[in-house]
């Protein structure tokens, strides 16, 4: 089975992802929203709660563990992998694909505080910005959306637009959505932005990376009982909010045969 956490809804994000991959495999997502959001926690509470939540994955069966959550990986999983001998997954900065693409030689990283702050993102930052100038902004106010289900509409829009039209005022053709809540946000994030960005996401690299570590584990299961995918949602709070994001994440799986 494979675990996943993050602060809320977030994670779904990447979780929809790895469903395209591993279909039939046991899904159980914990959403510790009665902390959310753990952009503005201090790193020793992260760690607490990546521990708390690690100990209740393992003992319901979790073979491997995804920290679906950019401020949990920059503060907690060095920590996890040390105290704990399963598999972790982390999220990558997606700074490296957008550095080498960019045309306009800026690129706008839409984070956490948390996580600009993060070690693993200032190293990649570091690799890169000596090529491009790379502009960073917090997303004021995007996870307490995406935890209201406002995806799209007015009050998306405005608050959206506050935080990314700096970005697009300093010439950025490339966006790195640094929050794994962020990409249900991105058609107001497109809309805003317009055809010349692009949008980069690092999820679907982490589901790669989760595919490629369970086949060289033999995590990978060959023979999933239907129907497919299935998932279990826990939250250490209300857990309609995930819930109903789960409803639209498993409404866009497309049937498998395989």
């Amino acid at each position: 089975m494979i675990g996943i956490f993050d602060s809320g809804s977030g994670g779904l994000s990447v979780l929809r992802e790895i469903l395209r991959l591993l279909p039939k495999e046991r899904y159980l997502y914990f959403a510790d929203n009665a902390f959310c959001p753990y952009g503005e926690k201090t790193p020793g509470f992260i760690r607490k709660r990546g521990r708390a939540v690690t100990d209740y994955l393992l003992s319901q069966g979790a073979d491997i563990i995804v920290v679906a959550c950019n401020t949990a990986t920059a503060a907690a999983i060095s920590t996890l992998r040390e105290e704990y001998q399963v598999k972790f997954i982390g999220m990558e900065p997606a700074v490296k694909p957008a550095a080498l693409s960019s045309e306009t030689g800026v690129i706008g990283v839409l984070a956490t505080a948390g996580t600009l702050k993060g070690s693993k993102y200032l190293t990649t930052k570091g690799l890169y910005e000596d090529d491009v100038r790379i502009a960073e902004r917090v997303g004021k106010g995007f996870v307490e959306l995406v935890e209201r289900g406002v995806l799209d509409g007015p009050e998306a829009e405005e608050t959206v637009r506050e935080s990314l039209q700096p970005l697009l005022d300093e010439g950025a053709d490339r966006i790195v959505l640094g929050c794994t809540h962020y990409p249900f946000l991105r058609t107001v994030i497109e809309r805003i932005a317009g055809p010349s960005v692009q949008v980069i996401d690092p999820a679907p690299a982490v589901a790669r990376h989760l595919e490629d570590v369970m086949k060289s584990e033999g995590l990978v299961r060959e023979d999933g009982t239907p129907p497919y995918p299935d998932v279990t949602l826990v939250a250490s709070g209300d857990e309609s909010p995930a819930r109903k994001i789960l409803e639209i994440v498993l409404s866009e799986m497309e049937p498998t045969d395989n």
